[in-house]
């Protein structure tokens, strides 16, 4: 990924967030017949040690043929996209006084890659959709629990996915929210953006105001 300096993240607990806080990834890895894409939810498991990037955990459809045809030795790549936004050359001040402005989008995404393995434990298995599970739950009234459902139905419906797990050997943010520009044009992003007053927007106004 082309990350200019000024919009480089490298800071993991802020990379881990983004990661988390939008989970569906695009995944992508060789196979035999070229690129391969599945877009599929990723748990963010940190390192025992507290060393590394991390480790994806996810899973897919057994029928899926991803996981039959990738290359092993060449790596996967996991895309998270966060926020984003559509930026208007009429916000910027410049647009009145020399009509010398463009429009723009503004980003964040993780790119996180490594070497894909397959798992078909069940035991494995278990704890990872129980785990995927809680996490999402957690907001609910009425949480679901994996084992809300009859154990033989769970094990039938497992039988119909496959592990993934992706230990994590490089890991890139990009969070492309108006940092090359000067305080004026920033102050002005941040009004436009407000005076939308969409959820998006104001998850975007803020980005631009903490960077």
């Amino acid at each position: 990924m082309y990350i200019p300096r000024v919009n480089e993240e490298t800071r993991l607990p802020v990379l881990h967030a983004l990661m988390r806080a939008h989970p569906l990834a695009a995944l992508v890895s060789v196979g035999v017949n070229g690129l391969f894409a599945t877009h599929l939810p990723m748990v963010v498991v940190e390192d025992a040690d507290g060393q590394g990037l991390g480790t994806l955990q996810g899973h897919i459809s057994r029928a899926n043929p991803q996981w039959r045809e990738f290359v092993a030795d060449v790596d996967a790549l996991a895309i998270f996209a966060g926020p984003q936004h559509y930026i208007s050359a009429s916000w910027y001040p410049g647009k009145l006084q020399d009509g010398e402005e463009v429009p723009t989008w503004n980003y964040a995404v993780v790119h996180a890659s490594g070497l894909l393995r397959i798992v078909e434990d069940p035991d494995w298995l278990l704890a990872h959709l129980t785990s995927l599970t809680d996490i999402h739950e957690a907001g609910s009234a009425e949480p679901w629990k994996v084992s809300d459902a009859p154990a033989d139905f769970v094990r039938t419906q497992m039988r119909g996915i496959v592990g993934l797990e992706l230990p994590i050997r490089k890991l890139e943010g990009k969070w492309k929210v108006s940092q090359n520009r000067n305080e004026q044009d920033r102050q002005a992003v941040v009004e436009g953006l407000e005076r939308l007053g969409t959820a998006d927007a104001l998850v975007m106004k803020g980005l631009v105001e903490r960077k």
